[in-house]
This record gives C-alpha cells, sequence and structure tokens, in this order.
C-alpha cells in the first residue's frame, strides 16, 4: 500500500508541475510561457530574449514594448533571410497576438533584442524584462539563462545548434527600418 501512495503521489506531484509549466506568467486573456535567453560572451553588446505566448481570448492583443535594466535599449525584433541576407529590423508597430493564437518570440524570427548589455548574461542566472501588452498591460517575466549557443530551452534540456545570436554584436545585421 505505501508503494501505491508513494507511486500515486509521485504521479500528481509530476502532473502539478507539467500544469504549472503550461503558462508561467498571464496577464489578461494572455499566457506567457518558455521564457528564456542564452548566456552572452563577456564584451557581448547585444542578447536575444524568447517567450511563447498564447491569446486565449475573443480579441487580438499586441506587444508594443518591452524594457530591462539589463541593457541600454531593448526592443521588438524580427529577423528574416531576404535574397540570403540575414536582415534585422524593430517591429515599431509591435507583435500581434492574434486571438485564439500562439506567437513564439524565438531564435531566427521574433524576438527581444537587448542592445547595449551592462553586463553578459551568465548561464544560471535569469534576466527580468516587463513585456507591455496595448490591452493586457504590463507583464514582468525571468528569463532563465542557457547556455551560450542555445537553439531552445526545454525545461532543462537543450540543443545546443545553430546560430548563436545572442553573442552577436550585429555589427554585420542590416538593422534597417523597412515597413
Amino acid at each position: 500500500m505505501k508503494l501505491w501512495t508513494s507511486v500515486a503521489a509521485a504521479a500528481a506531484l509530476s502532473l502539478v508541475s507539467m500544469t504549472a509549466v503550461a503558462a508561467d506568467y498571464s496577464a489578461g486573456s494572455l499566457e506567457l510561457s518558455n521564457a528564456w535567453t542564452r548566456a552572452t560572451p563577456p564584451k557581448a553588446k547585444a542578447g536575444g530574449g524568447f517567450i511563447e505566448i498564447v491569446n486565449t481570448g475573443t480579441e487580438a492583443d499586441r506587444l508594443v514594448a518591452a524594457s530591462s535594466d539589463v541593457s541600454k535599449k531593448v526592443e521588438l525584433h524580427e529577423m528574416a533571410v531576404t535574397d540570403g541576407v540575414m536582415k534585422m529590423r524593430e517591429m515599431e508597430n509591435g507583435i500581434e497576438i492574434p486571438a485564439g493564437e500562439t506567437v513564439s518570440l524565438k531564435p531566427g524570427g521574433l524576438h527581444i533584442m537587448f542592445m547595449g548589455l551592462n553586463q553578459s548574461f551568465e548561464e544560471g542566472t535569469s534576466v527580468p524584462v516587463v513585456l507591455t501588452f496595448e490591452k493586457a498591460g504590463d507583464v514582468a517575466v525571468e528569463l532563465p539563462v542557457a547556455k551560450m549557443g542555445a537553439k531552445a530551452m526545454d525545461h532543462g534540456k537543450m540543443d545546443h545548434s545553430g546560430h548563436d545570436h545572442s553573442s552577436d554584436d550585429h555589427s554585420g545585421h542590416d538593422h534597417s527600418k523597412t515597413n
């Protein structure tokens, strides 16, 4: 009986843990999860932040700004390859979060851009950021710092392939604001 009780308790705890991970933060009809960033080299000038936003409501919302004390400037960016050239641009009108849909800020696409870092992002720490939504308002989130070069953060399991955007000083990228 004790073994069965232990197994049942472990299963219940596992279910609670999975539920807690589903939405780490919420505001209005928005659920935010899978927030993370990557470690940066000591003299890096920029870093990227990533998060998944689910709009469970019936009206669209818009991520209009991000702010943090970790850098001189924080912007919402999009990275895309156009004619074989990687281009990055600020999303001046923010990022729409359509009703009933999920928008993922991730490496190689939409992301939070920290520019003029005050210090490097160190693996095992976290980076505070406030996301400002048009309707849901301000949401303070913590971005856990994964290993340098990580492509994703999946509950501690890392994929080390892909471009290390966080260590990039962006001097070779086109940051033109073309809409």
